[in-house]
């Protein structure tokens, strides 16, 4: 992520780098550019004063600037796209936010052509590794096969405990039962202070609950009709609510892929959420669970792979695109790849075998794709790279995910 934003700020006048509460968006932009003015806007004084005067401050700062936690004073957009207009050096404006700043519906502008998105992800398995977080670039080049170094004997202690750590860097250097006090304040934090930066909504504890429901559903097809039944809530409600925890990078909302574009805007999306440390904190799941709750742990470690590859597409090709795929017969692909025309299949199973059965839904989809299908991995927690099946699969172990 470094990388891109470097890039970014040589060529554009405002940057932004987008990304949950607590993964580290400040430090970076410190790091980066530690002799810029730093104005961090959820300090009373500076919020306030920009919220009061948005061109006034604007017109006050410095001709290079950082301001830190913009969804704040969302007001200040525009001041800023007036400014860039009189002014488009490159790297005016580093911003940084806790929310989705394009989807704030109080956004004043959007600085369409004058701003750059970076999104940071909560840590990724090879950044906690150390490693080069190459898995995806080498999955999409070709390089995948039987020659690699087989991964390293994994046990399942590892993987659960990888499940239940999650990426949020204060976390990650917790026990297990520390953690997850962290990540209960974390979410109760983020609720009390940042909802109202993005929407209006009636009750924290409704939106709680409902965040709570969807993280025992996580990796499953988001069907909003039976949420609002199960917790009593109009269906306008969870759609809004939906939208307010997107828009806090709490959710991930993974569409449909039909070969047929238009169809994949009336598909059922997949859901997941991004973190799977928070997500087994909301649902309770510790690492003795593992035996007797394997399909929530299952369901854990699509998020958890779903995530990986999300945050890796970051540093290899901002213009890879993610989807999940299911039928009418209800075959199904857990994540699908696209890079232009492209289609890749990624499958993923807790299992430490895998068979030829495995790839049913990587053929159907296959089949679906045509000369555009270049690909499909089923992830198992084995330690070799194998070919499988009749078509273009390979087995390939989880851990090398984050060992590329």
């Amino acid at each position: 992520m470094r990388r891109a934003v470097e890039e970014a700020l040589a060529d554009t006048p405002v940057v932004a780098v987008l990304g949950p509460r607590q993964v580290g968006k400040s430090t970076l932009v410190r790091e980066l550019a530690p002799n810029r003015p730093f104005f961090d806007l959820d300090e009373s004084a500076f919020g306030v004063t920009a919220a009061a005067d948005p061109a006034g401050f604007v017109d006050g700062l410095p001709p290079v600037v950082t301001l830190d936690e913009v969804q704040r004073v969302p007001e200040l957009m525009r001041a800023i796209k007036v400014a860039v207009d009189r002014d488009r050096r490159p790297g005016r404006f580093l911003l940084t936010g806790s929310a989705n700043l394009l989807l704030l519906p109080q956004l004043s502008d959007s600085l369409a052509g004058r701003m750059e998105v970076v999104h940071l992800q909560p840590l990724t398995e090879a950044e906690k590794e150390r490693t080069g977080g190459r898995f995806l670039e080498t999955f999409l080049t070709g390089g995948l096969g039987p020659d690699i170094q087989p991964a390293a004997a994994s046990t399942t202690g590892d993987l659960v405990r990888r499940l239940l750590q999650g990426g949020f860097p204060e976390a990650c250097t917790r026990t297990p039962s520390r953690a997850r006090v962290w990540h209960r304040q974390y979410l109760q934090a983020v609720l009390e202070r940042d909802v109202r930066d993005v929407a209006k909504v009636r009750d924290i504890h409704d939106l709680r609950r409902l965040l709570e429901l969807l993280a025992s559903q996580s990796a499953s097809l988001l069907n909003t009709s039976n949420v609002s039944r199960d917790l009593g809530f109009a269906r306008a409600t969870v759609d809004h609510y939906l939208e307010v925890l997107e828009r806090l990078f709490l959710i991930r909302v993974l569409p449909a892929w039909h070969r047929t574009t238009a169809k994949r805007l009336v598909k059922a999306p997949k859901l997941h959420l991004p973190d799977t440390g928070l997500a087994a904190t909301l649902t309770d799941l510790q690492a003795e669970d593992w035996n007797g709750k394997r399909g929530s742990f299952g369901r854990l470690l699509e998020s958890m792979v779903v995530q990986q590859l999300v945050a890796q597409a970051g540093w290899t090709d901002p213009a890879i695109r993610f989807w999940h795929y299911r039928d009418k017969d209800q075959v199904e692909v857990d994540c699908v790849v696209s890079r232009g025309s492209r289609i890749w299949g990624v499958e993923v199973k807790a299992s430490q075998t895998v068979a030829a059965a495995d790839t049913k839904g990587l053929s159907r989809l296959a089949e679906q794709s045509g000369n555009d299908f270049a690909g499909g991995i089923v992830f198992y927690s084995g330690t070799s790279i194998l070919p499988l099946g009749n078509g273009p699969f390979l087995a390939v172990p989880i851990s090398k995910l984050w060992e590329l």
